[in-house]
């Protein structure tokens, strides 16, 4: 006669929050350890950064003034993956290999009337002409209202650069050269809140950027 036993299976978590495997979280939902204003920022240094239920908020802290927060530590080869969820009429982005200054690669994040959402800019740099034009219809994969994931790589000195909004491909471009500043071929991470002002109305007034669930994956 066969046994046949009954086992009960309990599904072990393979994800912290909501964070990929094989990512390491790098912001730690109380507050901003391991990250830092940029001083020098063309787009200002508006203090107005702050944590609540887990998530990190930034706004202008008076009109027009806005500004970076960058990661301590400085990287390669790696993918960033993070959840976004804006107020609408406010432009920022999330930064590549960025200098103090945010000079870097930048996946976009205008959220914006005629804004984009995945595409990729040259802040400080010359040169760089990013295919975007898959991009442009980041609107047909944006939930409203709700919390969007972004997923960024970028590898090689010559970078290659690869973009997913909610798990759909919107950029993969290789560069023709590293754009860089002085050729570096690493930098900090960071994420923005842009400047604004009458001629340039890139932010709402009480407008909010907020991201959680900040997490990285090294590749070299």
């Amino acid at each position: 006669m066969r046994t046949i036993l009954s086992l009960t299976l309990i599904a072990l978590p393979l994800l912290a929050a909501d964070i990929p495997a094989g990512f390491k979280p790098i912001f730690n939902g109380k507050d901003t350890s391991g990250w830092h204003i940029s001083q020098v920022n063309h787009h200002g240094n508006t203090q107005a950064w702050s944590v609540k239920d887990g998530v990190l908020m930034v706004t202008q802290d008076s009109p027009g003034n806005g500004g970076i927060l960058l990661t301590g530590k400085r990287y390669k080869d790696f993918e960033v993956s993070l959840e976004i969820n804006p107020d609408f009429g406010c432009d920022g982005g999330l930064f590549l290999r960025s200098n103090e200054k945010g000079q870097g690669y930048q996946v976009m994040i205008d959220y914006l009337e005629r804004g984009s959402v995945g595409g990729i800019y040259g802040e400080g740099l010359k040169g760089v002409r990013a295919d975007n034009s898959k991009a442009r219809e980041w609107q047909q994969h944006w939930k409203k209202g709700e919390w969007n994931h972004l997923r960024a790589r970028i590898e090689g000195d010559i970078p290659h650069i690869q973009v997913w909004l909610n798990g759909v491909q919107l950029v993969d471009w290789k560069a023709e050269a590293n754009h860089l500043i002085d050729g570096a071929t690493d930098g900090m991470i960071a994420v923005q809140a842009h400047f604004s002002n009458e001629k340039t109305p890139r932010w709402v007034q009480g407008g909010f950027h907020r991201f959680r669930n900040i997490a990285v994956k090294e590749l070299n």
